[in-house]
């Protein structure tokens, strides 16, 4: 017997009944061990939520990649029928494996999947849109809030019996109602950041997004050059593209309003982390705030650590309770359709399909 597969006995055959009705649930082969039906594998290369796990568990062998085996992906992957993604999956282990079925994103970011290695290797890939919107919209504000209101070091100075020394600085704090928010993007973080914003906030929000599809009547759509001249505070919410790596440049922070505050949480390689070193250190815009980086964790030699002005975050915006739950129930219910030979609901290589289809016909798990 396969040792990378567990059998499940008749009691567990009625789970499997219950998600593999009919002919899908005859390309399950016997095993040996117990007479029951071998189960096929689903590698998380990072926990999902345990509610989640748990349904999944009934239908699948579930393997966690442990922090001790991160070096092993490669070995695991080539035992999995689905992999349900929370990092970098190597592009060369693709076309190595021969029963991988899916790379299932847990997040909207696809700059973790080689798409094109995938698609071409007829591999499906989703992701879980409209997830994890809210929570990276809330933090944002709460970035934003910290770098312009400095709670952080309201908090130290009040620990160390300084109570007096911000409050006369109240000249250079300020409110973000009537202030002009930008968003760089407008999916479904952008939209949320600008209801928050708007609604919550009183700002005026301008927005720049790659179509042109009619929005809010209560956002004004530019171009991004002159969202980002124009804004007071300029949030980054696009995703990773060609286009937009190393996007934000010395020359386009050059063209932000001198006494603007960047926040960025979306992908740390669409800014040039050394140019905004220098800008802050030679106060070309006010401040900025970042979740995320183009090396994560933060090298030990980045410019950032020693620039002013700024507030740093460990690539956590839209790690919530309610996000992560979000999150793994839609990876999950993608991986039971994949499992089951149906198409995904958040199918992102939709051209690479017939191919896919056709592949799981010729090899059933």
């Amino acid at each position: 017997m396969d040792p990378h597969r567990r059998t499940v006995g008749y009691d567990s055959q009625l789970t499997l009944k219950k998600y593999l009705p009919g002919a899908a649930l005859l390309n399950y082969r016997q095993g040996s061990e117990h007479q029951g039906f071998i189960m096929p594998v689903v590698l998380l290369t990072d926990p999902i939520a345990p509610v989640a796990r748990a349904e999944l568990e009934k239908t699948a062998d579930v393997r966690l990649l442990g922090e001790a085996q991160v070096g092993t992906l490669e070995k695991e992957m080539l035992a999995a029928n689905v992999v349900i993604v929370r990092r970098s999956i190597p592009a060369d282990i693709l076309r190595e494996t021969k029963v991988l079925r899916a790379l299932v994103r847990h997040g909207v970011g696809l700059d973790f999947i080689p798409l094109e290695e995938a698609s071409a290797a007829n591999i499906a890939v989703t992701n879980t849109p409209n997830t994890n919107a809210q929570s990276v919209a809330e933090y944002a504000f709460g970035l934003l809030l910290g770098l312009q209101r400095r709670i952080a070091q309201n908090n130290q100075l009040i620990r160390t019996g300084k109570w007096h020394e911000l409050r006369s600085e109240a000249p250079e704090l300020h409110e973000i109602a009537n202030k002009t928010l930008g968003i760089i993007g407008f999916g479904s973080i952008g939209a949320a950041i600008a209801r928050i914003g708007h609604f919550g906030f009183g700002a005026k929000v301008l927005a720049a997004r790659r179509n042109c599809l009619e929005g809010p009547n209560w956002v004004e759509f530019s171009s991004i050059t002159d969202v980002a001249s124009r804004a007071d505070i300029l949030v980054i919410a696009c995703p990773l593209t060609p286009s937009t790596q190393g996007m934000v440049d010395a020359r386009f922070i050059r063209s932000m309003r001198k006494n603007s505050i960047l926040v960025n949480v979306a992908r740390g390689a669409i800014i040039d982390e050394t140019a905004l070193a220098v800008a802050l250190q030679t106060q070309q815009i006010s401040g900025a705030a970042l979740d995320v980086f183009s090396h994560q964790p933060l090298l030990e030699d980045s410019p950032l650590r020693d620039a002013p002005n700024l507030v740093l975050s460990p690539h956590i915006a839209g790690v919530t309770h309610e996000s992560m739950l979000r999150m793994s129930n839609v990876a999950v219910s993608d991986t039971l359709r994949i499992l089951n030979g149906k198409r995904p609901e958040n199918l992102v290589n939709a051209q690479a399909w017939p191919k896919i289809v056709e592949q799981w016909a010729r090899s059933p798990i």
